[in-house]
């Protein structure tokens, strides 16, 4: 991965990261501050949202040190499966909390369902984002294979040389 594809990617992950903390001080202070007025359940809302950009945050964080580990050549060992975990379970957070507005907004909705089943589609997309993830494990966990393989196979060839 070159330095620009790296700087790149870091400028874009600290945007999310500064956003998402934005979103969430604000949230908080709306909490804090402002009553909740008119239908709309907009405590359980206010939550959802500081769940929902907690789990963005974390992972974006583990995709930090993994780049920063792919800039290292250290990413294929046992040590970016952790990171890779956690961004799986980051997403799968973020779905069920998607999936827990989708319930608190259905009522709302009684007038036009096709919001609430746009809505749980997302969730069942934001899933879906998880399950790639997964088989992109599956993939590093192969190539971290490989390389014990090859590690091995070089000492070997050294040896009798």
């Amino acid at each position: 991965m070159g330095n620009l594809v790296v700087r790149a990617l870091r400028a874009v992950l600290t945007v999310v990261l500064t956003g998402t903390c934005l979103v969430q001080a604000l949230m908080v202070w709306a909490l804090a501050t402002k009553p909740v007025v008119g239908s709309l359940p907009l405590t359980p809302l206010r939550v959802a949202t500081i769940i929902g950009m907690a789990s963005v945050e974390v992972a974006v964080v583990c995709v930090w040190r993994l780049v920063t580990m792919v800039r290292r050549g250290t990413v294929f060992s046992d040590a970016a499966f952790r990171y890779v975990d956690v961004v799986i379970g980051a997403i799968v957070a973020a779905a069920l909390v998607w999936f827990a507005v989708t319930i608190i907004n259905a009522p709302g909705q009684r007038a036009d369902p096709g919001v609430t089943g746009i809505m749980g589609g997302i969730g069942v997309a934001i899933l879906g984002v998880a399950l790639i993830v997964y088989v992109l494990r599956m993939l590093l966990a192969q190539a971290v294979a490989r390389e014990v393989e090859a590690a091995q196979l070089q000492a070997e060839l050294d040896e009798v040389i």
